[in-house]
């Protein structure tokens, strides 16, 4: 079945710097068999062009079957062209071979082999298995060869280009002796490619429509018209065919080959001939390749075996004029490259320098809106590459089906192949035990004997031909699935190197956005309420930019950035802010949070993703240590949580415990149940899971927290415990799960009253915080106590959820991930470390009403994890545990002697009060006096 008319190649084919034409059917391609001799063939000797005739099986109906057909490569766009005989202008047809695997098996017929692409499958067959093993070795280096081959054209140096050359040439040497391993490189069979197989007449079918393609009847009927016009005009100038009439003379005339045909690479000829063109022009056209063909074919295969010195010679000249050209094109590409980056920087500098010297706002916004170009320039270039790298990814995953197909095809050849060989040993074995009964049975006719013998010896042949047969098929499909996986890692190696770029690209546009949006706020601090046009349109631009989401930007870019309009566990990236001004920091706190997740993610999330990977037992170790402050990834951290908090509460568990008071809870009615009801949906406002109607989130926290307030009747429930088991539902997922980890975090972790109804341990931890605060940073403690700032206004939630409602979801859970392992110390040193990566920021406001404003959403600009993990365990150290008890310890004493005080007060208060006789003052009548006159 012929395939898809494809576009065949350019049709003439002149080496750079040359008038003389190559053709791929002719001997500088393809060397004679003299000199393909051994069974290694060194590289450079290797013929550049693959020819020769093979037979296609297709057709329809009646004509279905094997259809000669003459095969050759184009080593360019990596196709493997087949037209009817080698003298047609155009091909029939192409078979794209990057994409392609090859299969011969040992049941078929002699010869016979099958390329398999991911749109169809074309059986093949050659003359003998000889020829079918040499099309099969050279098609698969050809396809090696395409895949490893420099892009073009290459914009280096020529150093560097003869580099790349040289490590073209180890790769393919190294690919050919790996080859070797499995199948030793077939000889050049002579007479059925190359020079040979193009000189000699196609093979003749038993019908002459049997060999034409029917599917292609246009491209049929405009070889056969080149065929006879070239005929007929070699008849008119004294040249016959090959082998009759006169000789033709010994130098081509060139006034009669313009733009020389070659026959294995037809190309703009034979693609322009199939559009509508005038008759006339047509018709010149296939005089011309007639003179062509006619003049230089015969003259070709007469000189080569005279002039193969010469030849040798033309070659060499044309590889290094070949070699000149490409290192001319490099050049000129590298003059462009670098014509470019110079006017790129001169128009930098020219918009830095009108920046500077623009006196008006008018003049400044037409500079934004210069960056906003190329904002957009930016991203359709980041949608380019993922255009690309879709394409990439849909390549490989064809790869991977086809690396599948055939480690699947070839351990069915192993068991067949083993079977056969068990048949064979049994027969082995009883032709043995025949021969032993023979001589021990009366003597048989000595006719019969020898027929016995005979059969026994042909079907020994037979079975030593079948198992020659299949080792031969092993050996080359080990081969090809060597190959073909080494071509599938490059491929992903590619498509690594591409997903990377791309995710570059887009954390230099989310950082070129954030500078965008950052100079408007400037912008409309600096102009502040002034009303006109430039207020107008800066108004306008913030508005527009507001208006653009993350998930707009991104449709097509999911895998590369996970951050849209919500993240992983449902948390809102950009929050709903009223005030303008507001909204405008959310947003560019998302696009550094994007910008920063993207070129941190191959230098730090990856290679910590590996180490979670290859961890393996859970096991308290220093390693686990830093692992985890570094964070566990989202695929990691469900099981490591579920085994922190094992460790912690082995002793309370026990099994139905969670069941039991869940049917307690339904029974009975807690005194919190109203409470929890109250707050259910009030918990994280910002997260899709906990709004949604649909969700079951509330349900399963509401179950969380009345099996809580049933466990533990002295706290019962306390607004905090709501938020902790929601992160906890978030991460763990399952009920009884995120039970036991509020129930480590409240029993174990925090010190004891932390969620009582006095808050004892809370208070002391925030005086702790403000003693350690000036220990660590005097700077800023001192600026807040000039401006009188209270920090535990926003300390104490923090303490008290864990930063649950302060810090971004990634950096939040990280902090957990450290918390659940080590404790209330993660607590203290994040906090100051919160304090000490926007100490500048908060020393630079200069009133108090700013500052508070400022402290109410500082914690959510936090954006660098890794650098914010940096001061909390290396720049706040030391950092004793001891230090932590004893401070602890000395406020406790403080706040209950106050607390005492206070007692004693509101005592001696009541008891005063009670000793004293209400007066009532004149004309006023008491409640009792009243009551009896009614």
């Amino acid at each position: 079945m012929e395939g898809a008319q494809e576009k065949p190649p350019e049709s003439s084919s002149t080496d750079p710097g040359s008038g003389e034409p190559t053709r791929s059917t002719g001997g500088p391609e393809v060397l004679p068999p003299e000199e393909t001799e051994g069974c290694a063939r060194p590289l450079e000797t290797a013929p550049k062009k693959l020819c020769g005739y093979l037979s296609k099986f297709g057709g329809k109906g009646p004509l279905r079957g094997w259809k000669y057909r003459w095969f050759f490569y184009d080593e360019r766009k990596c196709h493997l062209y087949y037209s009817r005989t080698a003298q047609d202008a155009n091909p029939l047809n192409s078979i794209d071979l990057s994409s392609a695997v090859f299969d011969c098996k040992a049941d078929a017929e002699e010869g016979t082999f099958e390329i398999k692409t991911p749109s169809r499958t074309m059986t093949l067959k050659a003359a003998t298995k000889h020829v079918m093993l040499y099309w099969l070795q050279q098609l698969q280096m050809k396809r090696w060869e395409f895949h490893n081959s420099p892009p073009a054209p290459p914009a280096a140096p020529d150093a560097a280009l003869a580099g790349n050359e040289r490590a073209l040439r180890l790769e393919l040497e190294q690919e050919e002796a790996e080859l070797k391993e499995f199948l030793c490189p077939v000889k050049t069979p002579p007479g059925y490619v190359g020079v040979a197989a193009a000189l000699q007449p196609a093979p003749a079918m038993p019908l002459a429509l049997q060999n034409i393609s029917l599917k292609h009847l246009g491209t049929e009927i405009q070889n056969t018209m080149h065929n006879i016009r070239g005929n007929r005009q070699a008849q008119g100038t004294g040249h016959g065919p090959p082998g009759e009439g006169s000789p033709p003379s010994k130098e081509p005339q060139r006034e009669e080959q313009p733009s020389p045909s070659d026959p294995s690479t037809p190309g703009k000829d034979s693609a322009d001939s199939l559009k509508p063109a005038p008759k006339s022009s047509l018709t010149t056209s296939l005089i011309q390749k007639a003179k062509r063909q006619n003049n230089t074919f015969p003259l070709f295969a007469e000189g080569f075996s005279r002039n193969r010195t010469a030849q040798e010679k033309a070659l060499a000249l044309e590889q290094q004029v070949l070699v000149l050209t490409k290192e001319l094109k490099s050049q000129k590409e590298l003059v462009r490259i670098l014509h470019k980056a110079l006017e790129a920087a001169q128009q930098e500098k020219r918009a830095t320098s009108a920046y500077l010297a623009a006196a008006k706002d008018k003049d400044r916004l037409e500079l934004v809106r210069h960056k906003v170009r190329q904002i957009e320039e930016l991203r359709r270039r980041v949608e380019a590459l993922e255009q690309e790298r879709e394409s990439l990814a849909q390549t490989a995953s064809l790869r991977e089906q086809q690396v599948q197909e055939l480690q699947q095809h070839v351990q069915l050849l192993m068991e067949k192949n083993q079977a056969k060989q068990q048949v064979i040993h049994k027969l082995s074995e009883k032709v043995t035990q025949d021969f032993i009964h023979s001589s021990e049975q009366p003597l048989v006719p000595p006719d019969a004997a020898n027929r016995d013998f005979l059969s026994l010896q042909e079907k020994m042949e037979h079975l030593k031909d079948d198992m020659e047969a299949y080792q031969t098929q092993n050996r080359f499909l080990n081969s090809e699935i060597h190959q073909v996986t080494k071509i599938w890692r490059r491929v992903a190696e590619k498509e690594r190197a591409l997903l990377m770029k791309c995710a570059y690209l887009q954390a230099k546009n989310c950082q070129v956005e954030s500078k965008y949006l950052a100079g408007l706020r400037r912008l409309q601090e600096a102009m502040g309420d002034q009303a006109g046009e430039c207020s107008e349109l800066l108004r306008q631009l913030i508005q527009e930019a507001l208006q653009w989401e993350a998930s707009e930007a991104s449709a097509d870019s999911v895998e590369l950035s996970p951050i849209s309009e919500y993240d992983e566990y449902g948390f809102l990236m950009v929050p709903n802010y009223e005030v303008e001004d507001l909204q405008l920091l959310a947003k560019i706190q998302v696009l550094e949070v994007r910008s920063h997740h993207l070129l941190a993610h191959e230098a730090n999330e990856r290679p910590l993703r590996e180490r979670w990977a290859a961890l393996g037992e859970l096991a308290p170790s220093v390693e686990l240590k830093q692992l985890l402050r570094m964070g566990v990834s989202q695929e990691h951290r469900p099981r490591v949580w579920k085994w922190l908090v094992h460790r912690r509460v082995q002793h309370l568990q026990a099994p139905g415990r969670y069941q039991e008071l869940l049917s307690r809870s339904q029974t009975c009615k807690h005194p919190a149940a109203r409470q929890i009801e109250l707050d259910l949906y009030r918990t994280f406002p910002n997260n899709k899971h906990f709004t949604c109607p649909t969700s079951v989130f509330p349900d399963k926290l509401r179950r969380v927290l009345l099996a809580f307030s049933w466990l533990n009747p002295s706290i019962g429930y306390c607004q905090g415990l709501n938020r902790l088991a929601a992160i906890a539902l978030l991460v763990l997922d399952e009920e009884e799960s995120a039970f036991w980890c509020l129930v480590a975090i409240v029993e174990t972790i925090m010190p004891a009253g932390y969620y009582s109804k006095t808050l004892t341990a809370s208070q002391v931890d925030q005086r702790v915080l403000q003693d350690l605060l000036a220990e660590k940073l005097p700077r800023l403690m001192a600026h807040l106590g000039q401006h009188q700032v209270d920090l535990s206004f926003m300390t104490f939630n923090w303490f008290l959820v864990v930063f649950a409602d302060s810090l971004i979801s990634n950096i939040l859970l990280q902090v957990w991930d450290a918390f659940l392992y080590e404790g209330t110390k993660v607590v203290f040193r994040y906090a100051l470390a919160i304090f000490k990566y926007n100490e500048e920021e908060i020393l630079r406001l200069r009133d108090s009403l700013e500052i508070y404003q400022y402290l109410h959403f500082f914690t959510k600009t936090i954006c660098n994890s890794r650098k914010l993990m940096n001061i909390a365990f290396n720049d706040m150290n030391p950092f004793p545990m001891k230090q932590l008890w004893q401070l602890r310890t000395a406020h406790r004493e403080r706040l209950e002697a106050e607390l005492r005080e206070l007692e004693q007060f509101k005592a001696n208060y009541l008891e005063t009060r009670a000793s004293l006789v209400p007066v009532v003052p004149e004309g006023c009548t008491s409640e009792d006096e009243g009551d009896g006159e009614a």
